[in-house]
């Protein structure tokens, strides 16, 4: 499952300990205040790759007594904590960073070692993020690729590219700004450059809050889950229509199904009970996601909410 996999976290940790280190010598040596900015963009990204390892970890552990669902959503908690930092460690001190140098400027030094590094680690993250990318075509299909990001339940692939991409877009605008200072001898322009790295920080932030709070507080399941219920249904006639249908997504590759149906009246207890474990273990097989599914026969479904029409089936 494509939420088992940790390399893109990993790849990315290396890489931002690389540019964070690169950057710092660049920012001590230059006094920019843009290269500060970037240096404690790319520190905090270190730390948030560690927090998503320890993300993925939790979320494999096995259900208990106190989390008879597992742990999965632990996963979509510690993203969410990345999008706090990201917001708060990386955008909000750019921004505070920005606003300083405007108001008590200094000059920008050694500009050659700054473009040099900047250039290195913009190489080095549009790696990354051209990584990012080529991996979300693969797993999307068909799907839009705006879509794929809004909707997929992997976190940490989303929080990942969307700290690289942020990253790649605040290196062009720190050499943009280091270069503009230099060339027209006014600091200023370097501390705006510190400025616009803190927004696209913040924005960045903000948008993988928003899409992670989403799964953290109880997502639909993606609606091919619902879809292959419908289809595994057909191959099990005697369980009748579909009445009602809810999914959770419950963390990266861990999905839990609920169903209520108006069985065949005239099968006994022993016969259903079979029908209904064959249907459980073909779903298992068709969407081995689906770690939990919970069968419920009735005659109606009173509960109102989203039902399912017995044509839909």
């Amino acid at each position: 499952m494509a939420g088992d996999s940790t390399a893109h976290i990993i790849q990315s940790l290396v890489l931002n300990a690389v540019i964070a280190a690169a950057k710092g010598v660049a920012a001590v040596y230059t006094g920019s205040g843009a290269m500060l900015a970037e240096t404690i963009h790319s520190g905090a990204d270190c730390g948030n790759q560690l927090l998503l390892l320890l993300g993925v970890k939790r979320s494999r552990l096995p259900p208990s007594e106190s989390h008879p669902l597992g742990y999965g959503r632990a996963l979509y908690f510690w993203s969410f904590m990345v999008a706090l930092l990201l917001f708060t460690g990386g955008g909000v001190f750019s921004i505070y960073e920005g606003i300083h140098k405007i108001q008590h400027p200094e000059p920008v030094e050694n500009i050659l070692l700054a473009v040099g590094i900047l250039l290195f680690s913009l190489a080095l993250e549009g790696y990354a993020t051209f990584s990012n990318v080529k991996e979300a075509n693969q797993r999307r299909g068909v799907v839009p690729f705006v879509r794929y990001v809004r909707d997929t339940k992997d976190s940490d692939f989303v929080v990942v590219m969307g700290e690289n991409s942020a990253a790649t877009i605040g290196l062009a605008f720190a050499l943009a700004a280091l270069t503009l200072a230099h060339f027209t001898g006014d600091p200023r322009w370097d501390a705006g450059g510190s400025l616009a790295i803190g927004v696209v920080l913040v924005l960045v932030a903000v948008f993988l809050a928003a899409e992670v709070k989403s799964l953290l507080i109880g997502e639909r399941a993606d609606p091919v889950i619902e879809s292959a219920v419908r289809q595994v249904l057909t191959e099990f006639p005697e369980l009748g229509p579909l009445l009602r249908i809810l999914t959770v997504q419950q963390g990266p590759g861990q999905v839990m199904v609920a169903l209520k149906i108006r069985p065949d009246p005239e099968l006994r207890v022993l016969a259903l009970s079979d029908l209904i474990n064959r249907f459980e273990r073909r779903l298992e097989e068709l969407r081995p996601e689906v770690v939990w599914s919970f069968v419920e026969p009735d005659l109606t479904d009173d509960e109102g909410g989203d039902t399912a029409s017995p044509s839909a089936v």
